[in-house]
């Protein structure tokens, strides 16, 4: 089956959030760290291997009536670096901005350190990562201190 390349695969939405230019195949992994109670409920198209001129091909994920902040979407560049959030409102993207990782995150990740205070099993402690490089994405765990690329990295908890 092929599609005209102008033809819509999914129409658009009314209002709410369009994360563009995720690497194809990480549309679902973008997806599992958004704050489930905050999208529950609401109409979720998630478009995979789409043609891209800047990346050949490329997932989308539109989620209706939901307007994700900055602070919620700049993790996702965790998994979709490339990553673009449109703002939609009367069917017209009002915002557009690229994801950035923020400098401190907290609790969405687990530390590959198994003496690490955070996998302790009676510690309420949460994992707390600080960026150390961009380019390559490195962390360091702020308790063990541990560097960690993005390879090997087991995402644990929600935007």
């Amino acid at each position: 089956m092929s599609v005209e390349p102008h033809r819509l695969i999914v129409p658009k939405i009314h209002s709410g959030t369009v994360i563009d230019h995720i690497p194809a195949g990480k549309g679902l992994r973008v997806l599992s760290i958004l704050k489930a109670e905050k999208i529950r409920g609401q109409r979720i198209a998630l478009i995979m291997n789409v043609e891209s001129r800047k990346l050949g091909k490329k997932d989308i994920v539109k989620i209706e009536n939901v307007r994700l902040e900055e602070d919620e979407t700049n993790l996702i560049s965790l998994i979709a670096p490339t990553a673009t959030i449109n703002i939609i409102e009367n069917y017209e993207v009002i915002t557009k901005r690229k994801v950035q990782l923020p400098s401190r995150i907290k609790g969405l990740i687990k530390c590959p350190n198994p003496t690490c205070i955070t996998n302790a099993p009676n510690e309420p402690v949460k994992t707390s990562f600080i960026l150390i490089s961009r380019d390559p994405i490195k962390l360091q765990c702020e308790y063990c201190k541990i560097i960690i690329g993005t390879e090997g990295m087991v995402l644990v908890g929600k935007l």
